[in-house]
C-alpha cells in the first residue's frame, strides 16, 4: 500500500513538472520505445519502486539516441542523482567517520601491523599501507597514498583530508614523482573504488572496441574519468532498485564457485547473472545479502600483475588472473593460487614467493557465528538512524559497531548491556592481536635465521623447504592484518589460522637451526 502511494505520489510530482515546464515534458520519453531495445531493463524495471521513473530521469540526449542508436545517452552516475529522493541516505553517506582517522599507517609501532616493512619487503606496500576510513574518500585516498603514483596525486589543502568531494576538487596532479614512493596503481584497482567506469569499461577489463578501458590501460589516463567514490548503482539497480553487484571479478568467482562457496548448496539461486550484450554482466539478487554487496571491494583479490611460482614466468595486466576473487578463506587461499599458478612478490631476504593480501572481509565472516545466525554486514555497520522530521532511515555512513554498540548490538541482545557487548569485542581483538604479534615474531625470526643460514652456507634443499614455510606462515598471518575486524568477524578461524602460522614458521626455523648446528 505504501510503496502504491508512494508511485502515485511521484507519478503526480512528475506531470506537475512537466505542466509547469514545457522543457521538461517535450525531454520525457516513451519507454515502450527503451523497452523494444532494452528487454532486461524493463523485466527490472516493471513493478519496480522506479516504475514510474522516466528513463530521462538518469539518461539524456536521448533524442539523438533514438535517431541513431550508435549515439550513446548520455548517463548520470552522479550519486546526488539519487540523492534528489534518497536524501537522508545521501548526506548519510558523505557525512565524515571521525572514528577513522587519515592516512593511520599499519606499519607503525602502534598500529596493527608493526613488523609489516620486515615481513612483506620490498612490497609497495611498505611505501605506505592505511588503515581503511570512510567510503567518500575512498578515491582521492587511493590517489593519494605513495604507493600509487609515486606521490604525484596531492591533496590541494588539508580540507580535502577531512571534507569530501568531487576527486579533480579535491586532488592536484603535480606531475612530480617523489622520492620513497612506488608506482603500483593499475586500472584493475580502481574497480573497487569508483562506479564512474561501469559503462566503459567490459567485463574483466577485457579489450573491446565499446570499451575505452581496459586492464592495462595507462591508470595516469583513466582517472581522468574517475570523479566520484563507489555510489549507489554498485549495490542497487537503477532501473529496478533491486539489490545488485557489479564488482566483474565477483560476479566471475560466484559463476565458477557460487556465491556461498563453503555452504552446501555454494548459495545456489542467491544471484542472477544478467548478461548486457556480451559486454558487461550485473548480479541481481533475490534477495537482500549486504555480504555480497560489500564482498565487492571487501575481499581478498588479486588485481595487479605478478609471476607463476614455479615456471617464474610474468603474469602481466593483459592475463585474467590480474583481476581474480579467489573466494576462499584463510585456510584455503594458498592452496588456490597455488592452482592458479600465481604469486605477487618474491621476500627480499628468503625470495619465498608470497601473496599480497588484500582485505577479506565477506570470506572471514562465512561461517561465523553471527553468519550463521542471518546477520548481515548491514545490520551491524549501518544501523537505522531517524532525521530531523523522525521518519527512520538506513544510514549509509557504514560506522564501526564498537563504537556505535547501542544501535548496532542491541536491537539483537536485548538482555545484554552495550558495555558487556563492548567488553566482549574487546576480549576478542585484544586475543587475536596478541596472535597476530605472535606471528609476526616468529616470520621475522624465520627471516632472520633463514638469513644466517643463507650467508653459512646451508644447502639448497634445505633453503627451498624454510621459503615453503615461509609462504605458508605469511598468509595466514598477513590475512588478519589485511582484514579491518581484528578477528571479531570470524574469531574462530583467526584463532585457527594464526596459530597454524606460528606453527609454519617454527617448522622452517627448527630446519634452519638444525641445518645451522650440523
Amino acid at each position: 500500500m505504501r510503496r502504491q502511494l508512494w508511485r502515485s505520489a511521484l507519478a503526480a510530482l512528475i506531470l506537475t513538472l512537466a505542466w509547469s515546464n514545457p522543457a521538461l515534458a517535450a525531454e520525457t520519453v516513451d519507454e515502450a520505445k527503451c523497452f523494444s531495445c532494452h528487454g532486461q531493463v524493463k523485466e527490472m524495471k516493471t513493478g519496480s519502486n522506479h516504475a514510474d521513473l522516466s528513463c530521462d530521469t538518469c539518461h539524456s540526449e536521448m533524442d539523438a539516441h533514438l535517431k541513431n542508436p550508435k549515439t550513446k545517452p548520455v548517463t548520470s552516475l552522479e550519486l546526488a542523482t539519487c540523492g534528489d529522493c534518497h536524501e537522508d541516505q545521501f548526506k548519510s553517506y558523505y557525512r565524515v567517520n571521525y572514528e577513522a582517522q587519515a592516512r593511520k599507517e599499519k606499519g607503525l609501532p602502534t598500529g596493527r601491523s608493526p613488523m609489516q616493512d620486515k615481513l612483506i619487503a620490498p612490497h609497495g606496500f611498505t611505501k605506505e599501507h592505511n588503515e581503511p576510513r570512510s567510503h567518500p574518500f575512498m578515491v582521492v585516498d587511493q590517489l593519494a597514498v605513495d604507493r600509487f603514483a609515486g606521490g604525484r596525486y596531492q591533496f590541494k589543502d588539508m580540507y580535502g583530508v577531512v571534507r569530501p568531494g568531487k576527486t579533480w576538487d579535491v586532488l592536484v596532479d603535480t606531475g612530480k614523482t617523489l622520492p620513497h614512493t612506488a608506482k603500483a596503481g593499475n586500472p584493475v584497482c580502481l574497480q573497487c573504488k569508483t562506479s564512474d567506469l561501469v559503462l566503459t569499461w567490459k567485463f574483466m577489463g577485457d579489450k573491446d572496441e565499446r570499451a575505452k578501458w581496459d586492464r592495462t590501460s595507462d591508470v595516469n589516463e583513466l582517472i581522468k574519468d574517475v570523479h566520484n567514490p563507489v555510489g549507489c548503482i554498485h549495490c542497487h539497480d537503477p532501473h529496478g532498485t533491486q539489490p545488485r553487484i557489479i564488482r566483474d571479478a565477483l560476479i566471475g568467482g560466484i559463476e565458477r564457485d557460487g556465491a556461498r562457496p563453503y555452504d552446501a548448496d555454494k548459495g545456489q539461486g542467491k544471484v542472477k547473472v544478467v548478461n548486457f550484450r556480451d559486454f558487461r554482466k550485473i548480479g541481481v539478487l533475490t534477495k537482500m545479502d549486504s555480504n555480497l554487496l560489500c564482498g565487492q571491494c571487501h575481499v581478498e583479490y588479486n588485481c595487479n600483475p605478478g609471476f607463476e611460482p614455479e615456471s617464474g614466468d610474468k603474469v602481466a595486466m593483459a592475463d585474467r588472473r590480474a583481476n581474480h576473487f579467489p573466494m576462499k578463506n584463510a585456510l584455503d587461499l594458498l592452496a588456490h593460487y597455488d592452482k592458479l599458478k600465481f604469486r605477487d612478490f618474491k621476500h627480499a631476504v628468503t625470495g619465498a614467493r608470497l601473496i599480497k593480501l588484500q582485505h577479506p572481509e565477506m570470506e572471514t565472516y562465512w561461517g561465523s557465528v553471527h553468519d550463521k545466525a542471518g546477520v548481515q554486514c548491514h545490520n551491524c555497520h549501518m544501523p537505522k538512524e531517524k532525521n530531523s522530521s523522525g521518519a527512520t532511515f538506513t544510514t549509509h555512513q557504514v560506522v564501526r559497531p564498537k563504537d556505535h554498540v547501542e544501535q548496532a548490538c542491541m536491537g539483537c541482545h536485548p538482555d545484554a548491556t552495550a558495555e558487556e557487548k563492548l567488553y566482549q569485542i574487546q576480549a576478542v581483538q585484544n586475543y587475536t592481536r596478541g596472535k597476530m604479534r605472535e606471528s609476526e615474531a616468529y616470520l621475522g625470526e624465520l627471516i632472520d635465521t633463514f638469513a644466517a643460514a643463507q650467508k653459512a652456507g646451508v644447502a639448497e634443499p634445505v633453503l627451498a623447504e624454510a621459503r615453503k614455510q615461509h609462504e605458508i606462515a605469511h598468509v595466514l598471518w598477513e590475512w588478519w592484518t589485511a582484514e579491518n575486524s581484528d578477528g571479531w568477524h570470524n574469531p574462530g578461524l583467526a584463532k585457527e589460522s594464526l596459530n597454524e602460522s606460528i606453527t609454519a614458521s617454527q617448522k622452517g626455523i627448527a630446519l634452519l637451526k638444525e641445518a645451522l648446528n650440523k
